[in-house]
C-alpha cells in the first residue's frame, strides 16, 4: 500500500471509520503475526499477542499524532505485547525449532531449514534486528524506534549479525 493511501486510512480510522481500521488490519496483521512468532516461537502466543496489540491499537489510535508512524507504532505495540506474554507465561524463547541438517543437502527446504538454524545461533536482539530489516523491510530509523535503541546500535547489530551468519555459513565457528 502506498504511503498516502495508508495515511488516509489511519486518519479515517482515527475519525472512527471501522472499515478503514479493518483495512489497516488486513494490510498489517499477517506481517505482525510473523514478527510476533519470530519473537516467541509459539504460534498461539504470537496470535494472542497480536490480537491484544490490535485491541490496544484500536483504543489508542487517536493518540497517534503522525499517520506516517502507524507501521512503527504497530510493530512496537506487538513487540511490547509479545514480550509481556512471554514473561507472563514463563516461556523459553531460545532456540526456535532448531534442526540439524547435513551441509551437503541442496534442496530449497533444507536450505531454508539451515538458514533458520543459523539464525537461531544469533542473539535474540541480532535475530530481531535482521528480521525487521530483511523480512519486514523496516528502515534503520524504524527499527531503532521499534527496538527502542539508537540507530547506531541497529547498524552495529546488523553488521555483527551479518558477520556471524557469514562465519557460520563458511563453517568458521560452531
Amino acid at each position: 500500500m502506498k504511503q498516502p493511501a495508508e495515511d488516509w486510512l489511519v486518519l479515517e480510522a482515527q475519525a472512527g471509520n471501522v472499515q478503514a481500521f479493518g483495512l489497516l488490519y488486513q494490510q498489517y496483521n499477517p506481517a505482525l503475526v510473523r514478527f510476533a512468532f519470530r519473537l516467541c516461537g509459539d504460534d498461539q502466543l504470537a496470535l494472542d499477542s497480536v490480537q491484544e496489540a490490535w485491541i490496544t491499537l484500536s483504543k489508542t489510535l487517536k493518540k497517534l499524532k503522525d499517520p506516517r508512524g502507524f507501521r512503527v507504532w504497530a510493530y512496537r505495540t506487538v513487540r511490547w505485547r509479545t514480550t509481556d506474554e512471554i514473561r507472563k507465561r514463563g516461556i523459553e524463547t531460545e532456540p526456535l525449532h532448531e534442526t540439524e541438517h547435513s551441509s551437503e543437502s541442496t534442496t530449497p527446504d533444507a536450505t531454508a531449514a539451515q538458514l533458520k538454524t543459523l539464525l537461531n545461533r544469533l542473539s535474540a536482539e541480532d535475530k530481531h534486528t535482521l528480521t525487521l530489516f530483511y523480512l519486514n523491510e523496516l528502515t534503520l530509523i524504524e527499527i531503532a524506534t521499534v527496538l527502542e535503541v539508537p540507530v547506531g546500535t541497529v547498524k552495529s547489530r546488523l553488521n555483527r549479525a551479518r558477520n556471524q551468519l557469514r562465519q557460520h555459513m563458511l563453517g568458521e565457528t560452531s
